[in-house]
Order: C-alpha cells, then structure tokens, then sequence
C-alpha cells in the first residue's frame, strides 16, 4: 500500500492518503508534547513503540467485538486504517484520580474511583480541548443522543477489556483518552492506544510508565515506553 498525499500532521501522528479512497495510512512520530504543546520534546523511538502497542491493543479490543479503524500494520512506524470521519469528542475513562481530574476537583491522585468517571472534551486546540457534557454536544452538533449513548457504551467495555488485560501485565489503568469516528454508517473506535493516551502505574510501586514522565520531567521516558511494551508482549 503505497503512501499519498499528507493529509494532516498532529502532535504525534502524520495521516496519508492512500490508493483506496477508504483506506488511510497513519505514521506515528517520535515528537512528544504536553500542556498544549507549549512543551515539545522528542522520545527516542516512541513512534515505533506506540505502533506495536496500539497494533496489539486494537487487535486484542478487535477479538472481543469492539470494531475499530485498525485493518494492519504496514511496518515500524506506519499503520492502515479505515477512513473515519473523526467525533470531535475525546473520551476519557478514569479509574484511579489523576492529572486533570486531582486539578479540577481539588483532589490527591491515586485515589481509586467507586467506578469509572467518564468524561468528553471538545476537540478543539485554541479552546485547549474544554470539558464538556452530553448537552453541549449535542447543542453543537458534534453527536446525536444515539451516538452518545453508543459511545459511553463501549467507552466503558472497553475500559473492562483493557483493565483487566493490563491487570495481568501488572500495571494499573488509570485513566485513557479514547477518540471515535464514523465509517459507512458505523462508530469505531480510532486514533491509538498507547503510553502516549493512557497513564499506566506499576501495580505494586506506582512508578509512573507514560508520557507523564515527560510532562513532569521525571526522566526515564524511553525506558517507561519500553517497559508497558514488554509488559504487553510477555506471556
């Protein structure tokens, strides 16, 4: 599958076009950014990283029913995916407190949640991605009630899925990002699963093993990647 016109290039990914007007090729990029991209850096090699985990992540939510926009991984750092038109809804799922949820409410991280807390923000970097709810997305146009009910739904399989897959790896899932995106009349799950979207905790030291090392300067980035792959990949 051959690599066309760049469509657009984020933070941590390029998108192509391809030969096949439903196909599209995502590459994942070394760059690194936090707080609005005020912070920028590079991690050496988290491309291919967050290749294979999102590969592996999305072939495993695949197997148990969760439709996704992941057809194959095409090598190191490039991945084929159905063309989705993007929600502009991100999802995030939070077991454990942390991050903007200890800022917002006030509240000390790394207190586990009765159960999950979902939250949606508006996908929009010049707002900083504000919270919102399902009736201000709903007066914006951005979902149907439909559409919200069908993603809160598998927002929260999802989060069973993968807590308990990560359980077995011995890390802690304590909160993800998930974005959704339509393709010829369905919602499947999109972008990545990665270190990059989701913050992982060592079961038993709550050493941080995401890309909160790198907003937090606290060093070891390559290393905390790596170890959520080869976490991921032992048996």
């Amino acid at each position: 599958m051959k690599k066309g016109k760049l469509l657009y290039e984020g933070k941590a990914k390029r998108v192509y076009e391809t030969d096949n007007k439903d196909l599209l090729i995502q590459q994942f990029k070394d760059d690194a950014t936090a707080f609005d991209a005020t912070k920028r850096g590079t991690i050496v090699n988290k491309g291919v990283i967050n290749n294979e985990i999102s590969r592996i992540l999305f072939e495993l939510l695949e197997s148990k029913g969760i439709e996704t926009h992941f057809v194959k991984q095409l090598d190191d750092r490039n991945m084929l995916m159905k063309r989705v038109e993007i929600i502009p809804l991100e999802v995030t799922i939070r077991n454990v407190v942390a991050g903007g949820m200890a800022k917002l409410l006030a509240l000390e991280e790394g207190i586990v949640l009765d159960e999950p807390v979902l939250e949606y923000h508006y996908k929009k970097d010049e707002l900083h991605d504000p919270l919102i709810n399902d009736y201000h997305a709903k007066a914006m146009k951005l979902a149907t009630d439909e559409e919200l009910d069908f993603i809160k739904q598998r927002s929260f399989e999802i989060n069973n899925i993968l807590k308990s897959f990560f359980d077995h790896k011995g890390l802690d899932l304590v909160d993800f990002k998930l974005e959704f995106g339509r393709h010829k009349g369905k919602i499947l799950l999109a972008d990545e699963i990665s270190p990059d979207t989701c913050r992982f905790w060592d079961k038993k030291t709550k050493k941080k093993l995401d890309k909160d090392r790198f907003r937090r300067d606290l060093g070891n980035v390559e290393d905390a990647y790596q170890e959520v792959l080869k976490r991921i990949i032992a048996e």
